[in-house]
């Protein structure tokens, strides 16, 4: 997948999973400097669609030392690890110890025109909302006017998929005075259907459930509708009523309740992986690596980023930061 040959801006890409935030960004005209990723499958994939092998450790000094001195955003989906606070809120001090802290010693280092993080909507409410005042104060002692919303992928992204995530949006004062402009997307209309994002001609044995399965009988009587996802939760199917996608999850390849299954001509099966890369908004030329093994592209795709919610949050922050570029 080429670069764009218009350069609007550059950025660097941490905790860069697969690849999302990179595909959205250089979409709109960005350059990526840096990227890094510690999982060795997901440094697969996005060296399979990127033609570059990102970096490893984050926290490691030797990886922080090659991020260049000079880029417009920094972006990434920290891992929302625990943070061991007991309320106190001292900013910078109290992150120390979770990887959120090493990005915040990136952004004191480097100073960026803009931060883009991405991470789940409950790390809005953890720990009483002590973790996130944590992350909100810590940058703003470091210089950034800090914007924050929940949004849902099928309300923001024309996205079939019911995923809620917070956005945090970050502006340095300094260099960037006229931040008070910015604006999250409003709502869009969801155009984009179930059979937009399902190959319903996909007749991979490994999708499929059979009579020798656990369960196969109750899934038989309740999956009968290829208008709709399901999912097994432990003791019942459980019918998706919005017609969109229920959240894709990290251990969808590790069985359980969090797999969505659809029901076609040839039988009950579970979503492809490239049918959760399409309901994370890929695009179409997207592929995974082809050495890894199922559960590890199942891991990715839900462990990545919407991609058009990305795209549509980027575009507000450009119009910002890119009138000086």
């Amino acid at each position: 997948m080429r670069e764009a040959d218009k350069e609007r801006f550059t950025f660097i890409d941490l905790f860069a999973g697969i690849g999302g935030f990179r595909v959205a960004l250089k979409k709109l005209g960005g350059r990526c400097l840096f990227s890094s990723e510690w999982d060795s499958a997901a440094q697969k994939t996005y060296f399979h669609n990127f033609g570059e092998w990102p970096l490893g450790d984050i926290t490691k000094e030797e990886t922080k030392n090659e991020i260049p001195e000079e880029f417009d955003i920094l972006c990434g989906g920290f891992p929302c690890q625990a943070f061991s606070i007991a309320g106190h809120q001292r900013g910078f001090e109290d992150a120390r110890g979770t990887l959120f802290f090493d990005v915040a010693e990136i952004v004191r280092r480097r100073k960026p025109k803009a931060v883009l993080l991405e991470n789940v909507k409950n790390l809005l409410s953890h720990d009483e909302g002590r973790t996130f005042a944590v992350i909100k104060t810590t940058l703003e002692e470091l210089g950034y006017t800090v914007y924050y919303k929940v949004m849902n992928a099928m309300e923001y992204a024309d996205t079939p998929q019911n995923r809620e995530r917070i956005f945090i949006v970050g502006f340095n004062k300094e260099k960037e005075p006229k931040h008070e402009q910015f604006r999250f997307p409003n709502k869009t209309a969801l155009r984009k259907r179930l059979a937009d994002c399902i190959d319903y001609g996909n007749r991979d044995p490994k999708l499929f459930y059979t009579d020798k399965m656990l369960h196969y009988e109750e899934l038989k009587k309740e999956i009968t509708s290829k208008e709709t996802i399901y999912q097994w939760r432990r003791t019942y199917v459980r019918t998706n009523k919005s017609n969109v996608c229920p959240t894709l999850t990290a251990n969808m390849g590790m069985g359980g309740h969090n797999v969505p299954l659809i029901y076609t001509d040839d039988g009950i099966r579970k979503l492809s992986p490239k049918e959760c890369l399409n309901f994370m908004g890929f695009p179409a030329e997207y592929d995974f690596a082809p050495s890894i093994n199922m559960s590890a592209k199942y891991k990715q795709a839900g462990n990545s980023v919407v991609v058009p919610l990305v795209e549509r949050v980027c575009r507000q922050i450009l119009e910002v930061i890119c009138t000086g570029l």
